[in-house]
């Protein structure tokens, strides 16, 4: 809305975009600015159990629906303004990877402050969403971005991020598998026209899991080797995670294990709940000659809101990363003749929840030459 009536210059977008993409980096702030509010009401003694609770919520309650609110009042964005300068790339490309030193501290900050907070179990329970949401945001979604690139350094920041909310593997289920068979039924990662979204995630995890050990092991075995090895990328994050459990025992005991394992089971839900928006109900079709129709901008949903797009690293222009993985998130255009979600990821994550609506508002949007049988 407020980017229609303003109708800003592509000068004034390309430095909009510019001071926008902080924002992924910001959203630890939430959970600090909850935190010392909370810890202001204990000083000052004031019901301290309910208000810490209360605070313990801050985060998922501003990304899940202050900032969808936000990205309504702001609206849409589909222009493709392309860095000009070496210092524009260069800060794009490094924003991703100052996301992997962010993440390790927030969590190791936010587990003990688990431990150290007089939460009641209901604030357990939000902080727990509270980490579980920022790292769905700076680990899973940052990782999704690095993992696409070629340098050895973004590869092993993405590996790192994934590691620390224990989904390793998605690494290379995602850019072996998924790219591969995206919107087939063999894509655990593509939702079934009329399948919900809790029948599908854990079908997601369970599948994506064990298809990722399945893609290494054929690739050791086309070499003549045991997947049993340290060259087994699998076995190294799965390392590094078991190391990331073990400091979090080591800090905070058997709570800060459990915080541990609790904000990554809720990171990975918001990955494959994201993973349930981006591809539902599209298909490839099968050409004549019994093969697959390439994948083209159709076969991945889109949202041109800016608000979610600045802080998910454009992962919402979705169609064009499809097409072209290896594009860096800052040149995704927009591919306007895509399926096109009415909001942001965020209003479709809390859309999703409640199945009926969702068919209710998705299924009709479905582009008949992508439709599943």
């Amino acid at each position: 809305m407020l980017l229609q009536l303003i109708a800003p210059t592509p000068r004034i977008m390309r430095y909009v975009r510019l001071l926008s993409s902080t924002l992924p980096l910001l959203v630890p702030v939430t959970m600090w600015r909850a935190i010392e509010l909370a810890q202001t009401q204990v000083a000052l003694g004031a019901n301290a159990v309910g208000s810490v609770d209360l605070y313990a919520w801050f985060t998922p309650l501003t990304v899940f629906f202050v900032w969808t609110v936000a990205d309504y009042f702001i609206g849409r964005d589909v222009t493709d303004i392309q860095p000009t300068t070496t210092i524009e790339r260069w800060w794009y490309r490094a924003l991703p990877l100052l996301c992997v030193p962010l993440q390790l501290s927030v969590l190791v900050w936010a587990t003990l402050i688990f431990v150290e907070m007089p939460f009641s179990w209901l604030g357990q329970i939000g902080w727990l969403f509270s980490m579980g949401s920022v790292s769905g945001i700076l680990a899973i979604n940052v990782a999704h971005e690095l993992i696409h690139k070629p340098s050895r350094l973004e590869q092993l920041g993405g590996g790192v991020l994934l590691a620390s909310v224990g989904y390793g593997t998605f690494k290379v289920e995602h850019v072996l598998g998924h790219h591969t068979w995206v919107a087939t039924a063999r894509d655990a990662s593509s939702a079934a026209r009329g399948e919900s979204l809790y029948t599908f995630v854990p079908r997601a995890i369970f599948h994506n899991v064990r298809n990722a050990f399945r893609i290494q092991a054929a690739r050791f075995a086309r070499r003549g080797m045991s997947a049993w090895t340290w060259r087994n990328e699998l076995l190294i994050w799965s390392g590094l995670t078991l190391g990331f459990a073990g400091i979090s025992f080591a800090i905070a005991g058997t709570m800060g294990l459990l915080f541990f394992i609790g904000q990554a089971l809720i990171a990975v839900l918001h990955l494959e709940a994201i993973n349930y928006i981006e591809h539902y109900g599209l298909q490839r079709q099968t050409e004549q000659d019994g093969a697959i129709e390439p994948v083209s901008i159709m076969h991945s949903w889109n949202s041109a809101y800016f608000l979610s797009n600045a802080y998910l690293f454009q992962l919402q222009r979705h169609s064009d990363h499809h097409a072209h993985a290896a594009r860096p998130y800052w040149a995704l255009r927009q591919q306007s003749a895509a399926p096109q979600l009415p909001g942001g990821y965020g209003a479709m994550i809390l859309l999703a929840l409640v199945p009926p609506l969702w068919r209710l508002t998705i299924d009709p949007r479905i582009p008949a030459n992508t439709a599943q049988a």
